[in-house]
């Protein structure tokens, strides 16, 4: 079966940077040496010494391209998928925003379409693939809405948690605010059934996160935003949810390095003390990113609420906070790295780690043959130049 081989490139492998060749077949990585001879039928890419390094996996993004996935369409979902791709992204997680049950339904109902026939038939796939879904929201605390809508928040519930769930299975993260009355018993529910409990958008104590560890709560959504932090009461210090995700080994931090929500100090701290293992880059996209400036609606078009964007970031239309981000996976890579963390450090975060906390890291996240062929080329200023997606090239600099 002819294949791809990617030849004369620095590889991004377990132990380090290497220079090596890397040959595709079958949409998985074949073989990986230091020169590869291809069969007569075999595509060459000479890399031309670029990088090239497992695809981005972003757990934890809204939309891009002009389109969000709470529009619910396939045409939507898509546009998303192929906008991702070009900065890098092979593998994303839908991620939906608090709306009315029959918003997000639908939008799971397509997503759980899309997902099992682009399994069936790869070809179908012309941008990022979707790897599992996040639910977040509306089981989310009203104090810490942030841009949620904060008109369809409730407290969670197992009943509800399975009805809303049912639509589709491809659900691999849910976000909840733990210390709401029912969320452990939606921790353990979903910890049963495969699925990730994450804590975010909430006012918990550090005691009250220590309870939501114990009912199997393993991951914080978007790390320092919409979350709470120390507070005094007559005098004590009282920590919050940002002190607990340093505290509690067990539980994995993901963070928007977009150089705005957090500042290059704090996304080194994060990562001096969680380490590249348990830090997970992301973007939290909404469908501003990839786009020029101006005024976009987050969430779907037909609910959702107008946000800015300028200067590289979305913001609230009183400019009193960030709605989402426009980042792109690239950019985050960059960020951290401009931050003083090394670039293979950077990558990890990008790759490697959110397919472990996701669970496909037998699948992919890193360059070693049987995974994925999921791949990306970066040239010397770590710009995407290449996106390759199961074997496929679905974004390549050189034809815009």
């Amino acid at each position: 079966m002819a294949g791809t081989l990617f030849a004369n490139g620095i590889l991004l492998l377990d132990d380090g940077f290497s220079r090596a060749d890397l040959l595709v077949r079958d949409g998985r990585i074949g073989r990986i040496a230091p020169a590869i001879a291809p069969e007569p039928d075999d595509a060459v890419v000479d890399l031309c010494g670029d990088r090239l390094v497992p695809g981005f996996i972003d757990m934890h993004v809204h939309g891009g391209g002009g389109a969000d996935f709470m529009d619910g369409s396939e045409g939507a979902i898509r546009t998303v998928c192929r906008t991702h791709a070009r900065f890098g992204t092979t593998t994303l997680c839908p991620t939906t925003l608090t709306a009315p049950d029959d918003e997000i339904t639908a939008f799971l109902g397509t997503a759980r379409d899309l997902m099992s026939g682009d399994d069936r038939d790869p070809s179908r796939r012309d941008g990022a693939r979707i790897g599992s879904v996040h639910v977040e929201g509306p089981w989310l605390a009203p104090s810490q809405a942030g841009a949620q809508d904060p008109a369809y928040l409730l407290s969670p519930s197992v009943a509800h948690l399975e009805r809303l769930l049912g639509a589709c299975d491809g659900v691999s993260t849910v976000t909840i605010a733990p210390e709401l009355d029912g969320a452990c018993e939606c921790a353990e529910w979903l910890t049963e059934r495969g699925a990730l409990p994450a804590m975010g958008h909430s006012d918990a104590t550090l005691a009250q996160v220590r309870d939501a560890v114990a009912c199997g709560f393993r991951h914080m959504t978007h790390f320092y935003s919409a979350m709470s932090t120390v507070k005094r009461d007559r005098g004590y210090r009282i920590p919050g949810m940002v002190e607990a995700g340093y505290l509690f080994d067990e539980v994995t931090v993901e963070t928007i390095a977009d150089g705005s929500h957090l500042p290059h100090e704090l996304l080194r701290l994060v990562w001096k003390v969680k380490g590249t293992g348990r830090m997970a880059l992301v973007t939290d996209a909404m469908r501003g990113a990839g786009m020029p400036e101006g005024t976009y609606r987050l969430g779907s078009l037909k609910r959702g609420r107008d946000v800015i964007v300028e200067d590289g970031v979305a913001r609230l239309p009183d400019r009193s906070g960030f709605a989402g981000s426009v980042c792109t996976m690239d950019r985050a890579v960059r960020t951290v790295v401009a931050a003083g963390i090394a670039l293979e450090d950077a990558l990890r975060m990008a790759s490697a780690t959110p397919a472990r906390i996701l669970g496909m890291q037998d699948r992919r996240g890193r360059l070693r043959p049987g995974l994925d062929a999921d791949l990306v080329r970066l040239d010397g200023e770590l710009n995407v130049r290449m996106t390759v997606v199961g074997g496929r090239i679905v974004f390549d600099a050189r034809n815009g």
